[in-house]
């Protein structure tokens, strides 16, 4: 479940974002935090488990008319290779309804995976919907 960043999320979206090769110092992620806070444009969304109801990852955008910039993806080591960034990918592109999804050099190839994912998924869908009108 994707849930956006409060004020009593800072210690464990500090420790999330930590896994961040870039974020490693504590003055780092907090610089970043204040960062996000700044603007009404940028937002933190921390992701629920759904078999824990542990936050298990975090997610920064800045948000725009029609796009949406995903700058950061951090989640858990224990919970990766999962699919979970495809499910925070398909929970943010139904909160941000109409608006495409783009990334940075770091999160552009997780976007570019997930939308082929999508896209075989959707043809999968076509053929059987297909099939099975021929069957009727």
């Amino acid at each position: 479940m994707l849930l956006e960043y409060k004020n009593n999320y800072e210690k464990i979206t500090m420790g999330l974002m930590s896994f961040i090769p870039d974020f490693k110092e504590v003055s780092r992620l907090k610089f970043e935090l204040d960062w996000y806070n700044q603007e009404e444009s940028r937002k933190l969304f921390l992701w629920r488990g759904e078999e824990t109801q542990d936050f298990i990852a975090v997610i920064g955008v800045e948000t725009g008319d029609d796009l949406i910039l995903l700058r950061h993806i951090s989640i858990n080591p224990s919970f990766r290779n999962e699919g979970i960034s495809y499910k925070i990918l398909e929970a943010l592109e139904k909160h941000f309804t109409g608006q495409k999804i783009i990334g940075t050099l770091e999160t552009a190839q997780l976007i570019v995976r997930w939308e082929q994912e999508k896209n075989k998924i959707n043809e999968q869908d076509i053929v059987s919907t297909t099939i099975n009108q021929k069957e009727e």
